[in-house]
């Protein structure tokens, strides 16, 4: 699968000291070429969109006749309306722009090319003449002139839906945009299902739309914490999960509490006084908060009882998280990881969508059944958007998965490290540089196994959603298992993969072999991978639970206090999803690291016994635990030690 040199070999040698981080050689080469290929592929894609005429329909925007704005036209045959000059009227004018086809994601109203966007409200005809003749901007069809908007009896059907909302071109896209989206909540109604009354949608989007500064500085308050919470790992790991156990604790019952005690507030307020309009309003918030208390009560007690049982083994992960945050100390860089991936994927997904509405607009102008103008690929080029699908999945998998090379390259040489003071300046550039040189193709592989996973397991989704209600039971049992399994299937894969990377890093393997050593690693230390997941992750959860809670109280006790605000529902949960976000995508460095310290630790006590020659690796405090679990073992050999089998050292049977 590569050129890499078999440095495992060499580990398995029981007459040979093993070495890691010396023998550096191409890995999966193969991979890394068809990963490039396919690269070409996309390429050819985006330029076939661009080089067809997509650009400048993409742009400048076309009528419903197949005109492009902003330039002369030529003439399509049998196309009436086409070929027209619009050298001056820039602008793509929809005479319904509210009237949404949810089906096929397209405007359904009569588009026209226009000098200029109405930008005040026109209540009538009498107003959109008096547009059209001082700003010289014709809003009714090419075949109607301004002269004829209030005589004709075509009027109605040829001109805009009255009345005209207040609209403003789209930055670079020159498109009359409805200044006041409200309108689109109409829609949004379609995609809600379980919402009976229409109101009630109505004025969650409005309780967003009033609350937008507090939305975006609780966003901010997340980002904060966040930040906070990551310099506090780096220094206070040893006593880090008793503070964030402590944290959460109070976090949980305070936040219980004041929903509890907002709930009795608001229901012993009196109505009396209360309009009839904010009456509506007043009950949303009631049952809202009960509905938000109740949650709270019922996920405090089974955080309790999580933590109850997890209470003995605090003293591995007390080790791990300290060792985690030396690794932060010696390299700060890592804080900053999360950002390089997010910027990357964005960039990527600007240009995937870009490509994307390239696409949408390639193509021959067809005449549909109204007598407009459509543009379709025709041939086997109208699949190209499938293959664009799969790169979105691909290249985003690579990112992602470059992001835990790098990681990894960077934790795997500190820890192999035994003099510190001889790291390299930055170790993540150096791991970059790695990454770069040998190992490209091995995370091209790795991503290529997830897409494999996860392009079934979204078709099966979308055949479930198109066929909810109308599949009988067992076919849509069938399909619910299916799905869950491919989950299962690709979280397996995700965590395999992530160690595949760590060995890859260790003793440069291609990513068969790699990931063969990782499998075989965690198998034989099957338990310890159970507890140092279950308590390490939960420690992490429980940061990520801390920064919800913390935000989401800040927000309950803004939100509550603003006087003009209506239903507070939607952007609560905005919030709350918005600061989880943010928590997990910082603490999944700090998990990473502590899942790579893990691989490094079972290999190091798997080759190497502290002897003379075979020197430990890792840092002096878990040179301490194995010294402390040793000697539990000898104590559960007598009895003394009742769960000394959760502290088994993880050493080579000989």
């Amino acid at each position: 699968m590569g050129c890499c040199s078999s440095a495992s070999s060499a580990a398995q040698s029981s007459k040979r000291e093993w070495k890691p981080l010396e023998d550096r050689s191409c890995t999966d080469i193969p991979w890394l070429l068809l990963f490039i290929l396919f690269c070409i592929g996309m390429g050819f894609i985006c330029g076939f969109s661009v080089a067809t005429g997509a650009a400048a329909r993409l742009v400048s925007g076309y009528d419903s006749y197949g005109n492009i704005c902003g330039q002369k036209n030529a003439k399509l045959e049998a196309i009436p309306n086409s070929g027209m000059d619009h050298t001056h009227r820039k602008y793509v004018f929809f005479l319904d722009p509210c009237n949404l086809d949810l089906i096929n994601r397209k405007i359904k109203s009569v588009a026209l090319c226009v000098t200029a966007c109405p930008r005040q409200e026109l209540k009538t005809l009498s107003d959109v003449q008096k547009f059209a003749e001082m700003n010289g901007s014709a809003l009714c069809s090419y075949n109607l002139k301004p002269s004829e908007y209030t005589t004709s009896s075509k009027a109605s059907v040829l001109c805009p839906k009255l009345p005209v909302p207040a609209s403003a071109p789209i930055p670079f896209f020159h498109r009359c945009a409805p200044v006041n989206i409200s309108c689109y909540a109409k829609f949004a109604e379609a995609l809600i299902t379980f919402v009976s009354d229409n109101s009630v949608l109505h004025r969650l989007i409005s309780g967003v739309m009033t609350s937008k500064e507090i939305i975006l500085g609780l966003c901010l308050l997340s980002l904060v914490l966040s930040m906070i919470l990551m310099v506090i790992i780096r220094y206070i790991s040893r006593v880090l999960v008793w503070i964030l156990t402590i944290l959460v604790i109070l976090g949980s019952l305070g936040g219980t509490g004041v929903l509890w005690w907002l709930y009795a507030k608001q229901r012993r307020s009196p109505k009396e006084t209360v309009i009839p309009e904010q009456l509506q309003i007043a009950e949303d918030n009631l049952r809202a908060l009960l509905i938000y208390a109740i949650s709270a009560t019922v996920f405090t007690v089974i955080l309790f009882l999580i933590m109850l049982v997890m209470r003995k083994r605090v003293a591995l992960t007390i080790a791990l998280f300290h060792v985690a945050g030396k690794v932060f100390i010696h390299l700060p860089l890592l804080v900053f990881q999360p950002f390089w991936t997010f910027f990357a994927l964005v960039l990527f997904w600007a240009y995937w969508i870009m490509t994307l509405l390239f696409l949408g607009t390639t193509g021959s102008a067809v005449q549909n059944e109204q007598g407009f103008v459509e543009f379709k690929v025709s041939g086997p080029l109208q699949y190209m958007w499938w293959y664009h699908v799969v790169g979105l999945i691909w290249i985003s998998e690579f990112i992602l998965a470059c992001q835990q090379m790098t990681v990894a390259g960077a934790v795997v040489t500190y820890y192999f490290t035994r003099d510190k003071r001889n790291l390299p300046f930055t170790p993540i550039l150096a791991s970059v540089n790695r990454l770069i040189r040998y190992h490209l193709g091995t995370v091209a592989k790795g991503s290529f196994i997830i897409t494999l996973v996860k392009i079934p397991r979204m078709i099966l989704m979308y055949m479930h959603s198109q066929l909810k209600g109308k599949e009988n039971a067992c076919a849509r049992c069938v399909l619910k298992s299916c799905i869950c399994c491919l989950w299962c299937l690709e979280k397996c894969l995700n965590y395999l993969n992530q160690n595949a990377y760590t060995a890859t890093a260790i003793n440069s393997t291609n990513f068969c072999t790699s990931a063969k050593d990782a499998f075989v690693i965690l198998v034989e230390n099957a338990l310890r991978v159970a507890a140092i997941n279950t308590v390490g992750d939960f420690m992490l959860f429980l940061g990520k639970v801390l920064i919800v809670c913390s935000t989401g109280l800040a927000g309950i006790m803004l939100l509550n206090y603003q006087q003009d605000y209506t239903v507070w529902v939607l952007p609560l949960i905005i919030v709350c999803l918005f600061a989880f976000l943010v928590a997990h995508c910082f603490l999944s460095i700090y998990e990473m690291v502590v899942d790579v310290l893990f691989l490094c630790f079972a290999i190091d006590t798997k080759y190497n016994d502290g002897s003379p020659g075979r020197e430990f690796y890792m840092d002096k405090v878990l040179m301490e635990f194995v010294e402390n679990s040793r000697k539990a073992m000898k104590e559960a050999g007598k009895g003394g030690v009742a769960d000394a089998r959760e502290l088994k050292p993880m050493l080579k049977r000989r």
